[in-house]
């Protein structure tokens, strides 16, 4: 049985690339060149690269990225923005729980959920984590966000999520203090017009837990921000206002 995540994105690219929380691609590639001091000559790994919108975006700067998802849908949406780019990616289709590559890589990006915090147990959660450190060399940088749990702990998900309208609205919100998972029915269109529903389930977590848990995974050094879309920066201190959390982790 498909996972809500698979079939949320089997045929979503269009509708994806116009949801507001995808609009800060180029402020966000500016922070990976500035992680990077904009050496070309490093190699991008883009974890859960779905319709592409990073990978394209450093291509197009010049940087060699690969970029795997596990949506042959989204994938395919990444290869034509690409195409029409003139940029050129290896895109891939991969499984981000799965072991892909060893020490190949000197930096790899995980931004806006592309993979963690979505799988549905934390053991799978991890193994990202896990598998996004072995693709690096020594002394290569993962550069990623998630979900922040202090926001839930002092804000109501629910109001916070309908007061950002998207393409997609998710309803009948629960939180389970016991996982940090929040449980919910979204209601969305597809790029063919079908309506669907599917039960989402998504992981927050905490900041030690995420420095632990990086840590665990063979990262030598954890840093936290708070995390601003178009605008990642090592400025932002991470507060409870903060949605999602950037981290920046150092094998």
């Amino acid at each position: 049985m498909a996972q809500w995540y698979e079939t949320l994105f089997a045929n979503y690219g269009k509708t994806y690339d116009k949801e507001s929380f995808t609009q800060g691609t180029v402020g966000e590639a500016d922070f990976v060149e500035r992680e990077l001091g904009a050496d070309r000559t490093k190699r991008i790994l883009d974890i859960g690269c779905g319709t592409g919108r990073h990978a394209v975006e450093l291509a197009k700067r010049g940087y060699r990225v690969t970029g795997f998802d596990l949506s042959e849908g989204q994938l395919r949406a990444a290869r034509q923005k690409a195409a029409a780019a003139g940029a050129s990616v290896d895109f891939q289709r991969r499984d981000a729980t799965q072991p892909h590559f060893h020490e190949e890589f000197d930096a790899a990006i995980m931004f806006c959920e592309g993979a963690f915090s979505l799988m549905e147990t934390d053991e799978k959660n991890y193994a990202v984590l896990e598998h996004a450190a072995a693709a690096l060399r020594p002394g290569g940088i993962l550069l990623m966000t998630t979900l922040n749990a202090l926001f839930p702990l002092f804000h109501s998900v629910k109001d916070f999520l309908q007061a950002h309208e998207s393409g997609a609205k998710t309803d009948e919100l629960t939180f389970d203090l016991m996982t940090f998972r929040e449980h919910g029915v979204m209601n969305f269109t597809d790029d063919a017009g079908r309506s669907q529903t599917i039960e989402t389930n998504e992981r927050y977590y905490t900041p030690p837990e995420m420095r632990w848990l990086l840590r665990t995974a063979g990262f030598a050094k954890v840093e936290i921000f708070g995390c601003r879309l178009g605008r990642f920066s090592r400025d932002h201190e991470l507060t409870p206002d903060d949605f999602e959390m950037l981290l920046v982790a150092e094998k």
